[in-house]
């Protein structure tokens, strides 16, 4: 799914600006048009064009799944007690500290009071705010009669999403922060503990060691200019973000991501246990599965999942079962297959696919752990390494003076 940079008029002849997600141009156009806005530019979103929000107050701000599960689960228990939907969208936004989702209730209320849907009115507010899951979760439960059904479901879907997130990104942080702190204690020694031995190397007389110089000038550089290293790490920065949104980048950098050992494990089992999960609960509410494939697909976060799903949808139309495409996609694990070709045969895809989703969980969880106790020591060694090979450059000469002295 692609974001766009828009400007336009709305309803009440405000000029507005914003962020809006979409699978096409003429999608994100046709979204803004329903909710009745006259366009006045539109194009895909940049680091360049981005409108930048801060906070929680921002238009652009993306509600997280944490919040969508309480909210799911609040205004599940609201309606069970027999509350209508009305009073309960009122006393939702008045619980909630997040802005954007307070003003966004407000809004779904105002909407399903003028005689909309509860779907409807929550799909005006965007992705960012709904994700397509939760509407049509929504209006699967509305067309049903059971919308506290779709309601507990989608709290228990988004609060394992958000424990999965969780764990991933605990994964993730901890090798950067380590690696964070190794950057700024070369940076310290380098600029701070260096430069103090810069005069009793010129009290020595004699021509310090190639490794010696090398490392004082390199701290030279850091220190006259800074500001070209820190240019340069920005340039770096920036251009790696524009090459990971690029077409072909995202897809190069997600097959980078699939062979890192450990992390690249750890990738497979996350987008197993999302895939599953999703798909059985809207197979769950009785959505097509057609139409549940292809919303699952944006729920994952590795592109070339996205494009297997994407083909799987082609496949299915033409009669193939699931388990064909995404045994040939070559990114799912044979667990996966087994137990979804196993679900076509027995008529239950949903049953079998929340058994793949609870392993996977779990698998998930023990790689995250993992990966932690790998990374610990690891990046504990370099730091050492690096910070040793400092000090080296610093004794290096002062022992050679030693020895030529003994000599």
């Amino acid at each position: 799914m692609a974001e766009y940079t828009y400007q336009v008029i709305d309803k009440t002849g405000k000029t507005k600006k914003g962020n809006i997600e979409a699978d096409t141009l003429e999608k994100a156009k046709s979204l803004l048009k329903s909710e009745g806005n006259t366009i006045l530019k539109i194009e895909e979103a940049s680091l360049l064009n981005k409108e930048i929000t801060f906070g929680g107050m921002g238009k652009g701000k993306k509600v997280k799944a944490r919040d969508l599960a309480v909210f799911c689960k609040q205004f599940n228990s609201i309606l069970h007690a027999g509350i209508s939907i009305i009073t309960a969208l009122d006393m939702l936004s008045t619980q909630t500290n997040n802005k954007r989702h307070q003003e966004s209730l407000k809004n779904v209320k105002d909407s399903v009071q003028k005689g909309e849907t509860l779907s409807n009115a929550m799909k005006k507010e965007g992705p960012r705010v709904f994700p397509g899951i939760l509407i049509n979760m929504i209006e699967a439960g509305e067309a049903s009669g059971s919308l506290e059904v779709a309601l507990e479901r989608m709290s228990i879907h988004f609060d394992k999403d958000t424990k999965l997130k969780g764990m991933v990104k605990k994964a993730m942080m901890y090798p950067i922060v380590l690696l964070c702190v190794t950057a700024i204690i070369v940076v310290i020694m380098l600029t701070k503990v260096l430069p103090s031995f810069a005069d009793t190397f010129a009290d020595m007389g004699s021509e310090l060691p190639a490794y010696t110089q090398f490392v004082m000038g390199l701290s030279d550089s850091l220190i006259e200019t800074w500001y070209l290293w820190v240019g340069g790490i920005t340039f770096l920065v920036v251009s790696y973000k524009l090459y990971a949104k690029s077409e072909s980048g995202s897809r190069v950098l997600a097959r980078l991501k699939l062979k890192i050992p450990v992390f690249g494990d750890l990738t497979v089992k996350t987008e197993s246990a999302r895939f599953a999960r999703t798909l059985s609960t809207l197979l769950a509410a009785g959505m097509p599965l057609i139409e549940a494939i292809e919303i699952t697909g944006k729920t994952l976060d590795n592109i070339l999942y996205k494009d297997a799903l994407k083909d799987a949808v082609k496949q299915v139309q033409r009669g193939i079962a699931l388990s064909v495409p995404l045994k040939n996609s070559g990114l799912f694990p044979p667990l996966v297959l087994h137990m979804l070709a196993i679900g076509e045969e027995a008529g239950d895809v949903e049953g079998m696919l929340v058994n793949v989703a609870d392993y996977y969980d779990e698998e998930v969880q023990l790689t995250t752990e993992t990966a932690t106790s790998l990374m610990e020591p690891l990046i504990i060694v370099v730091m050492a390494v690096v910070v040793v090979a400092i000090i080296a450059a610093i004794y290096a000469p002062i022992l050679d003076m030693y020895s030529l002295a003994e000599g």
